[in-house]
Parts: C-alpha cells; sequence; structure tokens
C-alpha cells in the first residue's frame, strides 16, 4: 500500500508570497516552556495579522515533559520534572537539554492551506536532516513522528529520533518538531512517550546512534534541510 503523506506533492508548500523569506531565530540557552508559548502566540497572530514575517526558532528548553490534546495523565509515569499542558497535538513527551527543538511559525494560506500536507513536510525536513548525519529516518503511517530501525535490539525494534506536534490558527503554523541530539536519554523513562506503550518502539539520539555531532552542525542541516522542503529563508542569526 503506498503511504499516503509519502505520496503527497510538497512542492507547494514552497509557495509564499512573493519576495517573502522565514526569518530564523536560534536561542543560545534553554527557554523555559511558558515563555516559548508566549513568544509564538504572539508571532502567530502577528503572522496572520500581515505584519511579521514567518519564523523558525530553534532552542532547547530545560528538562520538562508536555502533554498534547490527545495526551493520557496515566502516560506519566514518574513527576521527574515540570509538566505542562498544551495546545499542540498529539501526547506525552520529554524536551531538554541536547535536543533541538524547532517551532515552525509559517502561513499556510500562503502556501498549501492542508495539514496533512504540512505533516508531511515537516517528517521530510526531518529525514533530510538526518540524511546529512548518515541516518536512515523514516515515517510511519500508524505512529507519528520519525522512526530508525534497530535490528541490533531485535527483530521489529524501531526507536523515534524525532518528535512533531502542531497547532494551527488562522492557519498559521505553531510548535513544531523536535530532534534528539544528545539529550539523556533516561529521562523518556518516567513517560510513556507519545503513548506508545509496545516495547519495540523506544527513543534515540543522533549519538545514541554512533554519529555525534554539535548543535550547530546540525542547525546548518536543518536550514538546508527547511529549505529543499519549504523554500527560500533568511540566514540564521
Amino acid at each position: 500500500m503506498v503511504n499516503d503523506r509519502q505520496s503527497l506533492d510538497l512542492t507547494t508548500l514552497a509557495r509564499s508570497q512573493a519576495g517573502a523569506t522565514v526569518e530564523w531565530r536560534i536561542s543560545d540557552s534553554p527557554v523555559p516552556y511558558p515563555d516559548a508559548v508566549a513568544v509564538m502566540e504572539e508571532r502567530v497572530a502577528a503572522i496572520a495579522a500581515g505584519v511579521a514575517p514567518e519564523l523558525v526558532w530553534l532552542l532547547e528548553h530545560p528538562s520538562l515533559y508536555t502533554s498534547g490534546t490527545s495526551g493520557n495523565s496515566s502516560d506519566l509515569l514518574e513527576a521527574r520534572f515540570p509538566l505542562f499542558t498544551t495546545g499542540r497535538g498529539g501526547q506525552l513527551t520529554y524536551h531538554g537539554p541536547g535536543q533541538r527543538v524547532a517551532y515552525v511559525m509559517l502561513d499556510l494560506k500562503s502556501r498549501r492551506p492542508d495539514v496533512r500536507a504540512y505533516v508531511a513536510g515537516l517528517e521530510a525536513w526531518i529525514i533530510r536532516t538526518l540524511a546529512a548525519f548518515n541516518i536512515r529516518g523514516e515515517r510511519r503511517e500508524d505512529r507519528v513522528g520519525v522512526w530508525v530501525k534497530r535490528p541490533d535490539k531485535g527483530p521489529g525494534h524501531e526507536d523515534k529520533i524525532a518528535a512533531i506536534g502542531v497547532r494551527l490558527r488562522r492557519w498559521v503554523s505553531f510548535h513544531g518538531i523536535s530532534i534528539n541530539v544528545a539529550p539523556d536519554l533516561s529521562h523518556f523513562g518516567a513517560i510513556v512517550p507519545c503513548g506508545v506503550a509496545d516495547p519495540r518502539y523506544g527513543v534515540t539520539s543522533l549519538a545514541d546512534l554512533g554519529h555525534p555531532a554539535s548543535m550547530a552542525e546540525v542547525d546548518i542541516a536543518v536550514q538546508q534541510a527547511f529549505f529543499e522542503v519549504f523554500g527560500p529563508a533568511a540566514a540564521l542569526r
């Protein structure tokens, strides 16, 4: 069976307003989650009003858990870190140092007002980023995010290396993706990540797979892959 998300034509996601570019921002120190949400809320309103450009914001959070609109309280096994209930799609996940979070604020009205295509674009973006480090990431129809096959752990075992959780308001996106570069993977042990309890499915990172990379190297790959999927972007700053 053809994977619907794989078969989507993603080229239309790159269609934005003539001459428009995407602003990029990098935060050098961990950003508290409520502060990040406040910034996104303000920027999304400004983009929707046509008074601010689209934005991709790269950052890390201090160790915390977030629960999306499909979250289940029973998936929090141990309250090691603060838990924030949030309006993004998805379930429970961990954010913390060593994980690159990308909050993506795009005007899908000027690109393609299609949630399914947008999520497929995010998956393609992550997969292309991982390919720069010789990691084969794959999408799964029944599990959101990007996965890596781990035959070394047993038949059919796969680990999640990147998560996706989005929200749209007036067709402007916010929240986004997270890629595990070199976080403390034991922190995922206090939750059922994204509600996936099957022991065949775990969590991994670039470092865990034997592909260590600096956050700066990941950021360069992230921007290049974004350009390939979503179109022109301003320089990182």
